[in-house]
């Protein structure tokens, strides 16, 4: 995906910054261990002087002294290890911590821009930071089952709201722990209000937590990027065919509130377009919507409702409207 350079330039200086952080973090918890445990300094000294006595017996052709230095640093990091533990640290703990392990926070895996730099592209291009925060508030963590009533039966599923949202919540993970080998797409449906927004964020995060892109967008703006795509000049129908190609490319794109937008034959090509194509790439998608699966029937073209019916898992949700239990 094109980027602007002032974009490009951000990411470099983020990937710096966690660098520098994860440096910061490693000297302060040395600080601390060096001071609760002087033997651990005396091994790190030891390896330092090994190093170079090393290096200068390499100069001289001394082939040895490679296999030597290997020899005292292995045996330095059990030491290591050992100590810390005795005294109840963790065995990395004198080790940098990266916030993405594959890449060590380069933001590359050899010649290859990581899954890492791929989402802060995302990030930067979509106007991510909303989703950053929704999921820091909506995962699985905070999801509560209190919101869903057990005292009656809903006719359509023969199931209590508590009991469906349940089944729900289990067919999510599931989707969430196969996504790897097991390309999907889910269609979340039902009244406003009953959560289907909050489940597709708690999957975003999860998949997000994996190293897998993620896009979320509403319908509307969804659509004013098609559009964008499609009628756009100049400039800006540069930057929508980049994003463009990143939504039908993306291991997954949320469709969030499908049936807010306004409703043509221009929508209802762009989305047959859109299902189709990441269908054929097998890339996953999922969609939110208040509509029945009647009204999708009945606003959308046959062939976007047909693609939806025989490829997505359908996920009907019940209940109240949990924003105005929470008033109350």
């Amino acid at each position: 995906m094109a980027l602007k350079n002032y974009q490009y330039n951000k990411i470099l200086r983020d990937y710096d910054n966690r660098q520098l952080e994860a440096k910061h973090e490693l000297d302060t918890r040395m600080e601390e261990a060096y001071g609760k445990i002087p033997a651990l300094k005396e091994i790190d000294d030891e390896i330092v002087t090994c190093a170079i006595s090393s290096a200068k017996e390499m100069l001289t052709g001394n082939e040895d002294a490679l296999d030597t230095l290997k020899q005292v640093a292995g045996s330095a990091e059990k030491k290591r290890a050992a100590l810390l533990k005795a005294n109840g640290y963790p065995e990395d703990f004198l080790k940098l911590h990266y916030q993405c392990p594959d890449c060590r926070d380069t933001g590359y895996i050899g010649n290859e821009k990581c899954h890492c730099f791929k989402q802060a592209i995302v990030d930067i291009v979509y106007s991510q930071s909303n989703m950053k925060e929704a999921i820091g508030r909506e995962n699985f963590n905070t999801f509560s089952l209190d919101y869903y009533d057990e005292t009656y039966v809903e006719p359509s599923l023969n199931m209590t709201p508590r009991e469906n949202i349940i089944r729900v919540v289990k067919e999510c993970k599931s989707y969430i722990d196969n996504f790897d080998t097991a390309k999907g797409n889910l269609l979340l449906y039902g009244n406003t209000g009953v959560g289907k927004t909050f489940l597709a964020n708690c999957i975003a995060k999860e998949l997000l937590d994996k190293a897998f892109t993620v896009i979320y967008l509403t319908a509307f703006q969804l659509f004013d990027i098609l559009e964008k795509n499609k009628f756009g000049r100049g400039e800006d129908n540069f930057e929508s065919q980049s994003q463009f190609e990143y939504i039908l490319d993306c291991n997954l794109l949320i469709i969030d509130d499908l049936g807010t937008e306004l409703n043509n034959s221009f929508v209802n090509v762009q989305l047959y377009l859109c299902i189709n194509e990441r269908l054929l790439r097998n890339k996953s998608t999922i969609i939110s919507t208040n509509l029945s699966l009647d009204n999708i029937n009945s606003l959308y073209s046959e062939r976007v409702f047909s693609r939806i019916a025989s490829n997505f898992t359908l996920l009907k949700i019940i209940g109240e409207d949990i924003r105005l239990k929470k008033l109350f």
